[in-house]
């Protein structure tokens, strides 16, 4: 008999989960650039913003169906989607922002960047997954990605030292967030093969919200509120804060349950650096630039990681499950 955990083994389809891993990427890259197009308002308030609508638009999508799909959880699965709502959702994005507001994108990025080293250890013992040393060559093409990003960041950034300091601690803070939120995620999908991963996105959406909601009064304090948006950029706000919670939140979320449940946390841990990829390439755009050539050399080392781990779980064979 098979440990609860382990009596409905995960499908393993590296096709279809690299390409909601490149999928969740492409949409959760747009986040990189929101503290940049509402420069007047704080990282705590487009955190609230994002997650409240991310909250709201859960509801319509799920309707008369949330009394239904709550009472099928057990409690310990409810306190679960509120700790994953909070480590993956609210506080990451918030850190996130204050990140690339006091120590910039490319900073923001190489500390980011580090997340398939952390994951991939974590994930090592889960059915599926690669060996370490199997895993070594992938890894360091990540490491090596993630320095190219950051290479030069820090002696051409100028500004307030301890701005710096700040920025840089919020990114490692959101290094740590988002780890233990890639991994209790997925795990806690493998715990229920009968629930959509639609659905868990959008029930964590609920609690999510509901999280922004206890926030608000403080994100919105009188003080708080910026002196300069004027109507407009309320306007835009609340726009940029619906598409964020659509696209990034709605779709980008539900890309990347699907993965989790197609991919061992070895290749899984690969794909959040394609976020970091697209937010390269949005930046660029934005910007109306070329990539630097240490971004190009980013690219590069990011994509050869990933085929490196590609080829790694194909060569790592797991023996038959008994049935």
């Amino acid at each position: 008999m098979h440990p609860p955990d382990l009596a409905i083994r995960p499908r393993t389809d590296l096709r279809l989960g690299l390409l909601c891993g490149i999928g969740a990427g492409a949409l959760w890259g747009f986040v990189f650039l929101a503290p940049r197009l509402t420069p007047d308002f704080t990282s705590l308030q487009l955190a609230v913003g994002r997650y409240a609508a991310y909250g709201l638009l859960s509801a319509l999508l799920l309707g008369r169906r949330i009394p239904i799909l709550l009472r099928t959880l057990q409690r310990r699965l409810l306190l679960q989607l509120s700790v994953l709502g909070l480590l993956g959702n609210t506080l990451y994005y918030a850190l996130l922002s204050l990140g690339v507001r006091g120590a910039g994108v490319s900073t923001t990025a190489l500390v980011i960047g580090f997340l398939p080293v952390l994951v991939s250890m974590s994930g090592r013992n889960d059915h599926g997954a690669a060996g370490l040393g199997r895993m070594v060559p992938s890894l360091m093409f990540c490491v090596a990605g993630a320095f190219c990003v950051g290479a030069g960041v820090f002696g051409a950034q100028t500004g307030n030292a301890g701005g710096g300091l700040l920025g840089l601690l919020a990114a490692i803070g959101a290094l740590l967030s988002w780890t233990a939120f890639a991994i209790g995620n997925a795990r806690a999908l493998r715990r229920l093969p009968g629930l959509s991963a639609q659905d868990w996105n959008l029930l964590t959406g609920l609690f999510t919200g509901a999280q922004a909601l206890l926030l608000l009064p403080f994100a919105f304090r009188p003080e708080a509120l910026p002196r300069t948006a004027g109507l407009p950029g309320w306007a835009g706000f609340a726009a940029l804060s619906a598409f964020v919670a659509v696209s990034a939140s709605i779709g980008g979320n539900a890309l990347w349950n699907r993965m989790s449940r197609l991919l061992p946390m070895t290749m899984a841990g690969q794909m959040i650096l394609f976020e970091t990829v697209f937010a390269l390439i949005y930046g660029c755009l934005w910007d109306m630039r070329w990539p630097h050539p240490t971004e190009i050399g980013a690219l590069v080392c990011i994509v050869c990681g990933v085929l490196l781990a590609i080829n790694a779980h194909r060569s790592a064979r797991p023996a038959p499950v008994d049935a």
